[in-house]
């Protein structure tokens, strides 16, 4: 089967001159456990400066008053658990619940991989199959490897993963070459289903029959939480109604010109995440300009 290697960057979508926060959409945000709260901050912030007009961040509850001292433009939700930090009864119905009233769920950063956490995830990702998704971090250590019972979903459906998340999920070592990520990162895709962005230099795009090797971007981004922003975005545009295909692309492109924007100021050395949220309402000014 031939692929379709794609160049040009999707456009933002504009901003019509009545709307209104819900006009352009919800993200749920479901991150952020004990420990690793930030994960859930860096996530929701990045879907708030990409354009989304609600979000909302549900976590464990040890971890939902750091969270909602952390930034006042987000909800918060505090997910129930027991004292060891597993996820308590009932609490896939609740955030169910959430997520059927969204238009879009990030899921994993900064969650853990504790064993209730791995099956509190893989009954979401297998009961929430109406509602789109970006999967990653720790949601995509949940599903690994990934196997036919998550495959054909009918919404919107991104995965997210560096090499050795890659790798997990496969099965099978990760790619040496250019090429042999290019064959891997589309056949993944072209067998589960959709969209599969493989993180790392030249970050891949693909959904089985088309692909985007993206030009933004410096090696100062090798930072934690870089990815959780990356989510932030792609859920971000998802919301604001690009196809998963796009809203991946678009984000790649605008997390890596973020990145790129900080590094030429700040240099490649200290760059950290939330120097990427902070430059990327440049970009989206920058591509404001072209509507």
């Amino acid at each position: 089967m031939s692929v379709i290697v794609v160049r040009d960057v999707p456009r933002l979508p504009r901003r019509a001159h009545d709307g209104h926060k819900g006009t352009y959409g919800k993200v749920l945000v479901v991150a952020g456990s004990r420990g690793m709260s930030g994960g859930a901050v860096l996530c929701g912030r990045a879907a708030l400066r990409s354009g989304a007009g609600i979000v909302q961040v549900a976590s464990p509850a040890d971890s939902q008053a750091v969270i909602a001292a952390s930034y006042p433009g987000y909800t918060t939700f505090g997910i129930r658990q027991h004292a060891d930090g597993t996820f308590g009864d009932g609490t896939v119905e609740e955030v169910l619940e959430l997520a059927h009233a969204a238009d879009v769920v990030a899921l994993g950063p900064g969650l853990g991989r504790a064993t209730g956490t791995v099956a509190f995830t893989r009954r979401v990702l297998e009961e929430l199959r109406e509602t789109p998704l970006v999967l990653d971090a720790d949601g995509l250590f949940a599903v690994s490897p990934f196997l036919d019972e998550f495959e054909g979903r009918p919404a919107a459906f991104v995965m997210t993963p560096h090499p050795t998340e890659f790798a997990r999920l496969t099965g099978v070592p990760a790619p040496k070459t250019d090429r042999e990520r290019e064959d891997q990162a589309v056949a993944f895709a072209g067998r589960y289903g959709g969209v599969m962005l493989l993180k790392g230099a030249a970050t891949l795009v693909a959904d089985g029959t088309h692909l985007y090797r993206n030009t933004t971007g410096n090696p100062g981004m090798a930072t934690g939480g870089s990815g959780d922003v990356l989510t932030g975005v792609i859920a971000a545009l998802i919301a604001l109604g690009l196809g998963a295909f796009d809203a991946a692309v678009l984000g790649a492109w605008v997390h890596g010109r973020a990145g790129d924007l900080g590094a030429a100021v700040l240099g490649q050395t200290s760059l950290n995440a939330t120097d990427v949220l902070d430059y990327l309402p440049a970009v989206f000014k920058e591509l404001e300009s072209h509507w």
